[in-house]
C-alpha cells in the first residue's frame, strides 16, 4: 500500500497523539479515530438484563 502526506492542524495533530496506542503506528491511530464502529464492535456491551429493558422500552413504544 502506498503513502499519502497531509497537513493536520495543530490541534488535530495533538488529539491523535493523545489517543494514540502505545503499539500502533500514526496511521492506524487515525484509522482507528476515523472509522465509526460496525455492529459486530459493539458485541457484548450490553448484559441479559440491558438487553431485556431495552426490549421491553421498544415493546412499550410500538403500540
Amino acid at each position: 500500500m502506498g503513502t499519502k502526506s497531509v497537513r493536520l492542524d495543530e490541534d488535530t495533530y495533538a488529539y491523535i497523539e493523545a489517543h494514540k496506542r502505545e503499539d500502533e503506528t500514526f496511521s492506524e491511530a487515525v484509522d482507528r479515530l476515523t472509522h465509526r464502529p460496525s455492529v459486530t464492535d459493539l458485541a457484548g456491551i450490553l448484559d441479559e438484563e440491558d438487553v431485556e429493558t431495552m426490549r421491553d422500552a421498544i415493546e412499550m413504544s410500538s403500540r
